[in-house]
């Protein structure tokens, strides 16, 4: 298993959360012909100690392209040290740098009091008016066949 994949597992037993991502799959996000996430690791005295996940993201009331951190951990060790600020400001230079990300946004769990103290101190501010879906699974890619069969 790679360092990337040991942070992310890590991050989904630290909040509950299951851990589904395989190598492979990480593999094409990150490296495949149309990468669709970039990662970053830090490291402390040696060891893995944190590791933020990153993917494009276009916003018309934005304006403009900005970067979703789907994945932020830092190691229980390293917590208090400024490393999830580190990681989060690589994530908004190098979005910045790669595709003109002009803001970031986040999901935080509803029961992660410390992770969305965090972000508040940093600025991050919930989303006037807006709510977090998703469509997984079958659903999904029922959604996907129909569009297929209406073109």
């Amino acid at each position: 298993m790679s360092e990337l994949s040991i942070a992310l597992a890590q991050l989904s037993h630290d909040i509950g959360d299951p851990y589904r991502a395989r190598e492979e799959s990480l593999a094409v996000a990150l490296f495949g012909p149309c990468p669709s996430a970039w990662a970053h690791l830090a490291e402390r005295d040696g060891h893995l100690a944190g590791v933020v996940l990153f993917s494009p993201v276009y916003s018309t009331a934005q304006g403009g392209p900005g970067v979703f951190v789907s994945d932020l951990w830092v190691d229980a060790g390293a917590r208090s040290l400024g490393l999830g600020q580190a990681l989060l400001r690589h994530a908004a230079q190098r979005s910045a740098d790669l595709w003109g990300a002009e803001f970031m946004r986040l999901v935080v769990h509803n029961d992660n009091d410390g992770a969305a103290a965090f972000y508040r101190k940093l600025g991050f501010a919930a989303a006037a008016g807006q709510s977090s879906l998703a469509l997984t699974g079958h659903r999904f890619h029922a959604l996907g066949e129909q569009h297929e069969s209406h073109s």
